[in-house]
């Protein structure tokens, strides 16, 4: 994970519609961003569906949500387009984003092991500087822990 209280890696990648987003375009916000693992899964799902169900009360807050996976853009349209999420799912095939932030992880499956995204939230504030860091989050339990962070 990265240090709280560093600046966090700017980025570009590809929105669900194939736009360019960058985190300096959210400057004067606070962001929620968060590293999942795959579309369509049951935590990611789960996820993504409590952020939806929680995005009024974020974006009182002043926040903006951000999923980042190495899901393909055309992927993460038909994801949100089945559950109507309300914030943009970015792609990052070539996981330089995902690596920029250390979600990048050998992970053990049944034995074998093989690199992949480590399930983390990071929230950055207006300034992008990291203000809060979560690694190994709870699907369920990450979008809460979030608002509550965002509450105090």
């Amino acid at each position: 994970m990265l240090e709280i209280g560093s600046k966090a890696p700017d980025f570009l990648l590809l929105d669900q519609d194939g736009k360019e987003v960058s985190l300096s375009q959210f400057k004067g916000k606070k962001v929620i961003l968060y590293f999942y693992p795959k579309d369509n899964t049951s935590g990611c799902t789960k996820q993504a569906c409590t952020y939806t169900e929680l995005y009024p009360q974020i974006s009182e807050k002043g926040a903006v949500v951000l999923g980042v996976s190495k899901d393909s853009v055309a992927s993460h349209k038909k994801f949100q387009e089945k559950f109507g999420f309300p914030f943009d799912l970015l792609s990052d095939p070539d996981h330089k984003v995902i690596e920029a932030y250390d979600v990048w992880k050998e992970k053990s499956m049944y034995g074998k092991k093989y690199m992949g995204i480590v399930r983390s939230t990071y929230l950055i504030d207006e300034d992008g500087m990291i203000e809060k860091a979560f690694e190994k989050v709870k699907p369920a339990q990450d979008p809460q822990n979030m608002l509550n962070i965002l509450s105090k």
